[in-house]
């Protein structure tokens, strides 16, 4: 496994509408192999034909967003602090004493997420027990009000500042939603054999604020099958009863059922979990009770496309600690690999029974 490569696209910074970082990165992997180009969101499209010639080829769209959970600047005081408007689904309560980068035109800036509030050593019992909200907190740049003024413009991106970290068989970083999965797309793409669809591997930009990247492009490629590929929670921790787990750590790739955002094709969950039997994959069945993909943003258009999602189970999702297992990240790129080279025979169609 390219380790290397995954602590690169994790540590990357991108937010929704900023994903130039990451842009690069797809651009440089996937250039020997693929046609690549982009579309006026943002979206990196990477063309692979089928390798054995076939003529008028079913067209499969892989999609993995680029994009990860942040802020922007909204607003800058005379004292040199600085608002945020967060872009993607921030609890509030995990923001607490964090530390930032802050994307201005002339470089990177560190800096320090706190909370605007008294020292625990000040509060009442009622102020104490005050659930925080976003518009709580504020950015110290350590910058006077001139200087930030001067440097800081409103729309500059703020992210996180928290870098890979391996542990044992786990994997963790701030951004493993969903630059694992652009690293699933990428070796996948790689590791396929022959195949006879065109693959439309689809880097997809602003999925964290409504599947918008993933939309637009299912919109123009007009592909025949959708495959989204997204991290999903694995709730394998203290504190959250076994029936709301959804996955497990280190029990192989997530076969979607369903989510928030679409009913996967039942066929295609077929064809994903026979591929997995036969090949000896481990996988095992997602059901996400609230969450949406980039597959949910395609499935209702033209006339309706068959999509499903493959997911990479996740500790700790939506915060700096996001955390993944080796093997099902393994899992989840032979499974895809060998989907992509059988594709061609899935049959989703629905018959009428009795006709």
């Amino acid at each position: 496994m390219n380790i290397s490569l995954l602590k690169e696209l994790t540590e990357a910074h991108g937010v929704p509408g900023q994903e130039d970082a990451i842009r690069a990165i797809v651009y440089r992997e996937l250039k020997d192999i693929c046609e690549i180009s982009t579309d006026y969101l943002g979206n990196v499209i990477c063309r692979k034909a089928p390798t054995d010639g076939t003529s008028n080829p079913k067209k499969l769209m892989l999609a993995a967003h680029m994009d990860e959970i942040g802020f922007v600047v909204k607003y800058v005081d005379d004292k040199g602090f600085l608002r945020i408007h967060p872009v993607g689904g921030w609890d509030p309560r995990m923001m607490a004493a964090q530390r930032v980068i802050v994307h201005t035109s002339e470089g990177p800036r560190h800096g320090l997420m706190m909370l605007g509030t008294k020292p625990k050593h000040m509060l009442d019992a009622a102020e104490a027990a005050k659930a925080p909200k976003h518009e709580d907190y504020f950015i110290d740049a350590g910058l006077s009000g001139e200087e930030a003024k001067k440097l800081v413009k409103i729309g500059d991106q703020v992210t996180m500042d928290r870098g890979f970290q391996q542990m044992g068989d786990l994997f963790t970083c701030k951004a493993m939603d969903d630059r694992v999965a652009v690293f699933v797309m990428i070796e996948a793409m790689k590791a396929a054999k022959s195949h006879s669809v065109e693959i439309l591997g689809v880097a997809t930009v602003q999925e964290e604020i409504g599947l918008r990247g993933a939309t637009a492009a299912g919109s123009g490629l007009k592909p025949d099958i959708c495959v989204a590929i997204d991290i999903t929670l694995a709730n394998d921790f203290p504190g959250i009863p076994a029936e709301f787990s959804v996955t497990k750590l280190g029990d192989g790739t997530a076969i979607k059922f369903m989510d928030s955002s679409l009913i996967c094709h039942p066929k295609v969950v077929s064809h994903f979990r026979d591929l997995a039997e036969k090949n000896g994959i481990k996988y095992q069945v997602e059901l996400l009770p609230a969450g949406g993909t980039d597959a949910g943003g395609v499935q209702r258009l033209n006339g309706g496309v068959p999509s499903f999602t493959l997911s990479i189970p996740t500790r700790y999702v939506h915060t700096v600690n996001e955390t993944v297992h080796k093997d099902d990240v393994q899992a989840s790129i032979d499974v895809l690999a060998r989907y992509i080279e059988d594709a061609h025979n899935g049959d989703y169609t629905y018959a009428i029974p009795g006709r």
